[in-house]
């Protein structure tokens, strides 16, 4: 399930409703995305996340079938939240479902992962200094490399 939405979500109940009434599934893991109020020695006061409806929520089902693909998964979950959020808020939420842990873990962090570099997101941070988007972070790009191989 894919859900692009403004409002929060609560963790729990999100997960729980991932695997009501399901006997087939063995282990969940999950990841949840929060707005930091730094970064590096840069207070943030607010992030804003932009989309566009209908590409973004299609590039996220493309992401979820590619580990629907690679994982024998009996279930996924993925919210992004969008608009302003502030420090500690919740933005993501990432859950797999599936028989064995294994599965479960590397497709949570095969989505999270994937999701940071190939969603159709746009981040602007505000700060006491004004506000700037936001560039992707190298680290990002070298957790992709890490499930495709390739080198940039």
């Amino acid at each position: 399930m894919i859900r692009v939405q403004k409002e929060d979500f609560d963790p729990g109940a999100e997960i729980a409703g991932l695997t009501a009434g399901r006997r087939d599934v063995g282990g969940i893991a999950s990841f949840v995305g929060l707005v930091r109020e730094r970064a590096g020695d840069t207070l943030i006061r607010a992030m804003t996340l932009e989309h566009y409806p209908g590409m973004t929520e299609r590039k996220l089902a493309e992401i979820d079938a590619e580990a629907n693909r690679r994982w024998p998964l009996q279930g996924t979950l993925v919210i992004h939240r969008h608009g302003r959020l502030l420090p500690g808020e919740r933005i993501v939420l990432v859950a797999t479902a599936s028989a064995h842990r294994a599965a479960a873990l590397e497709a949570c962090q095969f989505l999270i992962d994937w999701l940071k570099t190939k969603a159709p997101f746009w981040k602007h941070e505000e700060t006491a200094e004004g506000g700037h988007w936001v560039e992707a972070r190298a680290g990002d790009d070298e957790a992709e490399r890490r499930w495709t191989g390739r080198q940039r």
